[in-house]
């Protein structure tokens, strides 16, 4: 609430000082020689506070958006080498939009504008774009927002904790029936590439994702110990990978016809010796297969999935499949809890026969 106090000088003279007092944000307070400004200036003051375009200094009036997201770019997001790349792009996204606003009028109705453009714009493959993909522009530009408030003093407060995100679907679970599995990986083993077929075995096997897989280098596998150290994750923290079965004996069999110009498990081909660093691109072979498999919608992806169901369906718990699939927490791998539920009450069922066996 506002208070307005009426002051008299010594010499006769009139001001009004204005102190205002919003629950939740500090106190602010002017002096104003007339009635109608004092009242005019807490008017517009209360709104923009309550609103979020109300700073404490006048930092967020000096600096603009793009100003804002230029900086995190160069002293933050240059620093790191995962997702980089997407959270360029979506930077670049908001910068076309609403770069040119001082930070002082990107407020949360403002964010919310563009949160509804973005949500009912389409993708570069004519598509809608989905929640999850909105939501990581908001998430890139509100981790700028945090910076520029935490440690640069640019605004007092981030204004996208107030702008509500879209809601995420569950997350598909399309995994392979035995007979779909056994028929994809003969049509990948008598593919024309080679590595096609030990790639999808790895993949059902361990569930690493694609990204994972094709950056394997010799130097990150133990054929002894049967595991891999993965050093760059999604997530940001090193995994190891159990790798074991007929996907180890495949690796082993690889290492013994392994290219001595690069360090790759599956490198580029070698009539492009100017990118022997590189992995190769299994994309046109893995549509292939699918095509000839006769999958329908399934994604590469969905090997991650498989692998995660057979987990679930073999009696791992939620937290042993979160482990290995290199989740932190055990929300991404709720959607295969109904998998696992005779597992569930197996451990169920024990515990009541230690507990009450002998009433």
């Amino acid at each position: 609430m506002a208070n307005i106090e009426k002051r008299v000088s010594n010499d006769g003279k009139i001001s009004y000082r204005v102190k205002i007092r919003l629950k939740g944000y500090p106190s602010q307070s002017a002096t104003f020689e007339r009635l109608t400004d004092a009242k005019k200036w807490t008017q517009q003051t209360e709104s923009a506070i309550r609103e979020g375009r109300h700073f404490k200094t006048t930092e967020a009036k000096r600096h603009t958006l793009t100003e804002l997201i230029d900086r995190y770019c160069r002293d933050v997001l240059a620093k790191k080498t995962k997702n980089a790349r997407d959270q360029i792009r979506q930077f670049e996204w908001w910068k076309a939009e609403i770069g040119s606003h001082a930070l002082s009028d990107v407020t949360p109705s403002l964010l919310v504008q563009y949160r509804d453009k973005l949500t009912n714009g389409m993708t570069s493959h004519g598509k809608l774009r989905s929640p999850a993909t909105v939501n990581r522009y908001m998430a890139a530009l509100s981790v700028a927002f945090t910076t520029a408030a935490k440690e640069w003093g640019w605004i007092d407060d981030n204004p996208m904790r107030k702008v509500t995100k879209p809601r995420e679907s569950r997350g598909r679970v399309r995994f392979l029936s035995d007979e779909e599995r056994i028929c994809l990986l003969k049509v990948c083993k008598e593919s024309s590439s080679p590595y096609l077929y030990p790639v999808v075995v790895l993949a059902l096997s361990t569930g690493m994702r694609r990204g994972e897989i094709m950056g394997l280098t010799w130097d990150v596998i133990d054929l002894n110990q049967g595991r891999a150290i993965l050093h760059e994750t999604k997530n940001g923290e090193r995994r190891a990978v159990a790798i074991t079965g007929h996907a180890l004996e495949l690796l082993k069999e690889l290492s013994k016809v392994r290219r001595i110009d690069s360090n790759l498990i599956f490198p580029s081909k070698e009539n492009a010796p100017q990118k022997p660093q590189k992995p190769i691109d299994l994309r046109t072979p893995w549509e292939t297969a699918v095509k000839k498999a006769e999958l329908q919608d399934f994604k590469f992806h969905d090997l991650r999935h498989s692998a995660a169901s057979y987990l679930a369906m073999n009696g791992a718990s939620l937290a042993e499949i979160a482990e290995v699939l290199g989740h932190k927490t055990l929300q991404m791998v709720r959607r295969y809890a109904h998998l696992s539920e005779g597992h569930t009450a197996r451990v169920v069922a024990s515990m009541n026969d230690k507990i009450f066996g002998n009433v």
